[in-house]
């Protein structure tokens, strides 16, 4: 069989360093281009050191004529705002997964809303559907492109995704969620610099927080949503992981509310039921997302751990190519984590 070619529009952050890790591996897979105008004719192992040695991939510039490209499918994981100028020049031959939020809402208010700006290219977005791959594989399967989760959606829509579809939440659900600095990007600022996050916490975007429509438009999409929602996002003293605690009450006593994401979830590799609570360490550099449900008569509380580079963003978009070309999801995401 003839392997994929890939293509990475912004291969130098942290993203695209993930894909690269992941796809160098995939045995589907043949990396043909990696594009990043700040690295220009680097080599790959000079920016990432982790993969030195792995491939003598140079870093190319972005070209302006997107037009003869020869590639199966192309990786955006650019910032935000990046992906609605380059869609609309890519051929329609070329698969397109993009990591960005370009994306994923949609209505042109809400993006204006919570991301700042217009949006250039909305007629496009009908053409996108949302790759939570648990929740929407079948459309994912017949799709020409993919807007890839962000990476709180990710372990938010995946821990109410059970309780929605069966239409067993009663009333407002409060999430907290944190993550860690790698959530920043790559490139340093102050609130990312070392000495300022090493023993820092605190609480950004209350209310306002950008993957909030996200969720609850995934959420509308998966069963009959018709709560609301207070959505706090937290930056934890970690480099790499999410871990998001949902609070809520469910319309009746559930006596075993673990066997309804059991049984939610019995088919899905990647989701792992655990005991008592999640923990970021098991899922680090992994396409896991752990979950534990806990219940005290209406009350439940659910907690879900991923990486956020993984899970909630490269590990998912290779998940979701897979899936597009009609490849066992599995393939090339066996990826281990470590203890400790």
């Amino acid at each position: 069989m003839k392997k994929i070619r890939a293509g990475i529009f912004g291969g130098s952050g942290y993203g695209g360093s993930e894909l690269l890790r992941i796809l160098l591996q995939h045995p589907e897979v043949e990396i043909s281009a990696v594009y990043a105008n700040e690295h220009a004719g680097k080599p790959i192992g000079n920016v990432h050191k982790n993969l030195y040695g792995l491939t003598d991939l140079i870093f190319e510039p972005i070209p302006d004529d997107l037009s003869n490209l020869s590639l199966d499918v192309i990786f955006l994981a650019l910032p935000h705002g990046h992906a609605m100028r380059l869609v609309k020049k890519i051929p329609e031959k070329i698969k397109i997964i993009d990591l960005s939020g370009d994306f994923r809402l949609n209505r042109a208010e809400s993006y204006v809303q919570f991301y700042g700006w217009q949006h250039e290219a909305i007629e496009l977005q009908k053409e996108f559907v949302y790759g939570l791959s648990e929740t929407n594989r079948q459309l994912i399967k017949s799709c020409e492109r993919v807007a890839n989760p962000g990476c709180f959606a990710t372990a938010v829509l995946l821990a109410l995704a059970p309780l929605v579809r069966e239409d067993l939440i009663d009333g407002h659900i409060v999430v907290d969620a944190k993550t860690g600095s790698s959530g920043s990007g790559a490139k340093p600022s102050e609130k990312t610099h070392h000495p300022e996050r090493m023993n820092s916490f605190y609480a950004y975007k209350p209310f306002r927080h950008q993957h909030q429509p996200e969720i609850e438009q995934h959420l509308d999409e998966i069963g009959e949503y018709r709560s609301s929602m207070t959505f706090i996002t937290q930056s934890m003293p970690v480099s790499r992981g999410i871990f998001a605690c949902c609070y809520l009450e469910t319309k009746y006593s559930i006596s075993n509310i673990r066997e309804t994401y059991e049984h939610f979830y019995q088919k899905d590799f990647f989701i792992r039921i655990v005991d008592e609570s999640p923990d970021i360490n098991w899922v680090k550099n992994t396409n896991f997302c752990d979950i534990a449900v806990h219940s005290n008569g209406k009350r439940v509380v659910v907690f879900s751990a991923i990486d956020n580079l993984v899970k909630g963003a490269a590990g998912q978009a290779v998940q979701n190519m897979n899936l597009m070309f009609g490849l066992d999801e599995r393939e090339g995401l066996m990826l281990l984590g470590s203890r400790p």
